[in-house]
């Protein structure tokens, strides 16, 4: 090629260069220029400007018919008619309620997805329970028996065992002091109280009674504690009744001034020679105790601890009426015995009641009926361990319980229980009252 022809190459060659490079620059100029497309979206509010409507440009919201009755429990949900039925995955089963059958009401049958609890089952069964205190020769609890080592008879009736505890309960003690003692032995009770705190544990729950005349819950039912020490050191300023024997005649006398053993406001009139009456109301403070016991919750055990002479005289309530109150609502009963109640001979002969000087044996008696023990006492030392042995006792019995076929009555029902182990003392209630069936 000549170079004639290589300049007419190159020249044809930069026009065509000049022109691509006109045209693009003709073309970014007339995009810079183009202004971009207005977009529908609101203005924020403003003081000299009203708020522009929401854009009306925004998509179809789908629309919705009346709503549709829930599905039965068993059933899927419908899908829609306008759906494929190969897209995507159904959706999940709404949660599913049962209840027991046949404890829907007829008037409630069709109601059953619009309650939010489920009914209740609620069966009555005559549960009794038998704590029972097994103790060897010489007086040691004994422990490490099983269940086919009791045999439990109801009226003479063996019964199968359903309900076998050995472990340690704690706890809810009703203590019924008596304030109408002479003053000798109520102050040497009062010497004691420390210890008769600290045979309770952190776990119990313990009020306090006291009753002479009348009747009065000192302490609402509380752990062990300062409120109960206070309470107790409080009643140490009580003080009990006359020393001694009663004063029949002279100036202290109960009948009044005499002369020449006429007495001088009624002369025509024979002088009172009969002793004061020496009201205990300790039957009357046994149910009030036991009621409020009934009351406590039912895991724990309920005992009634009694400290008194055992002197009962007065009360409203018969000893026979406060029994059936104790063994309808399985409440044991044990006491300390305290002067005259400690006297062995004496107490043999508190057998025998006097007119208008009432019992001194009931103590005794409420124990052996339901279960417990009375430690008679003289000294200071023997008081405070026997606070220990009876609450130790009461807190490791064994539980047994059983499932009794006859229906709730107001009749006597007797308990026996056997220790297939021989020489071992057993200690149990000799028997019940069932509660009535609840309305």
């Amino acid at each position: 090629m000549g170079q004639k022809d290589f300049n007419g190459f190159g020249k044809i060659a930069a026009t065509s260069l000049a022109v691509c490079l006109a045209g693009a620059l003709a073309l970014a100029q007339d995009q810079s220029q183009t202004p971009p497309p207005q977009q529908d979206i609101p203005d924020a509010p403003s003081a000299t400007r009203p708020v522009q409507p929401f854009p009306s440009n925004l998509p179809p919201a789908p629309k919705t018919g009346a709503p549709q009755p829930a599905p039965p429990p068993n059933q899927a949900p419908p899908t829609d008619s306008g759906s494929s039925s190969s897209g995507g995955n159904p959706p999940p089963m709404p949660p599913v309620k049962t209840v027991p059958p046949g404890s829907i009401p007829a008037d409630q049958g069709n109601d059953i997805n619009s309650r939010e609890d489920l009914y209740k089952i609620v069966t009555r069964v005559n549960y009794v329970i038998v704590p029972v205190t097994v103790k060897d020769t010489s007086g040691h609890l004994v422990d490490g028996l099983r269940p086919r080592d009791f045999t439990v008879l109801e009226d003479g009736k063996k019964q199968e065992l359903k309900l076998f505890v050995v472990d340690p309960l704690p706890l809810s003690a009703a203590i019924i002091l008596d304030t109408g003692m002479p003053d000798v032995a109520l102050q040497k009770v009062a010497q004691t109280y420390t210890a008769l705190t600290g045979s309770f544990s952190p776990y119990d729950e313990v009020s306090l009674y006291t009753y002479s005349s009348t009747v009065s819950q000192v302490s609402d039912f509380s752990a062990v504690g300062d409120k109960l020490n206070t309470v107790l050191n409080r009643m140490k300023m009580e003080r009990g009744g006359n020393n001694g024997a009663p004063v029949m005649n002279g100036p202290l006398g109960p009948q009044g001034p005499t002369v020449n053993g006429i007495p001088v406001e009624r002369p025509g009139a024979q002088p009172n020679i009969a002793p004061p009456k020496d009201v205990r109301v300790m039957n009357d403070a046994v149910v009030r105790a036991a009621l409020d016991l009934s009351k406590r919750d039912p895991g724990r055990r309920k005992i009634i601890f009694i400290i008194s002479d055992g002197r009962e005289y007065g009360s409203k309530v018969s000893y026979s009426d406060a029994l059936k109150v104790l063994l309808s609502r399985n409440v044991t009963v044990y006491g300390v015995g305290v002067e005259a109640a400690s006297i062995p001979i004496y107490n043999k002969l508190e057998k025998l009641r006097l007119p208008h000087y009432g019992y001194g044996d009931i103590l005794p008696k409420y124990a052996k009926a339901t279960g417990g023990e009375v430690f008679s006492e003289f000294n200071r030392d023997n008081i405070e361990i026997a606070y220990m042995r009876a609450t130790g006792d009461a807190r490791n019995q064994y539980t047994l319980g059983y499932q009794t076929r006859a229906t709730p009555s107001s009749t006597y029902r007797d308990i026996e229980v056997r220790v297939a182990r021989p020489g071992l003392k057993i200690t149990t209630k000799t028997g019940y009252y069932p509660l009535p069936a609840a309305r």
